[in-house]
């Protein structure tokens, strides 16, 4: 009885840090790549890689016009990945200008000439997304 106890506090505890309520942005800053949770039109998941850029203790992805950028318009309760550990979270898109650009500037900072190859190889304005808490 004690161990079947203590294995269903082990189990309890592995869950527990796997998914967390909300991230500490700027505990994860480092973080250079984050797996994005979307789901397709069909309702299968969707996983994929991106980077990371903190400001303002604030999360950021960015893409361009790609295949999954429209299933966090359709569905933005998403969720990410990150360090092993997923986040729920909400795809909000950022229209303002002044925010927009201190983005792009963290994520020139943090990736350096990786970011400028990215520019040539995928030009056009991107889709700056805060990673947002859900409401409960």
């Amino acid at each position: 009885m004690l161990r079947s106890v203590s294995l269903a506090c082990a189990v309890f505890a592995v869950a527990a840090a796997a998914a967390a309520a909300e991230p500490d942005w700027n505990a994860l800053a480092g973080e250079r790549e984050i797996v994005v949770l979307s789901e397709n039109p069909d309702g299968s998941p969707h996983e994929t890689t991106v980077w990371l850029a903190v400001t303002g203790a604030q999360g950021f992805i960015r893409t361009g016009n790609t295949r999954w950028y429209p299933n966090l318009e359709r569905k933005p309760e998403i969720s990410v990945r990150i360090a092993g550990v997923e986040y729920p979270v909400r795809a909000e898109l950022v229209t303002d200008p002044a925010l927009e650009k201190a983005v792009i500037d963290a994520f020139a900072a943090k990736y350096g000439w990786s970011d400028t190859m990215v520019a040539w190889f995928f030009p056009g304005h991107p889709h700056i997304v805060k990673l947002a808490p859900r409401a409960p």
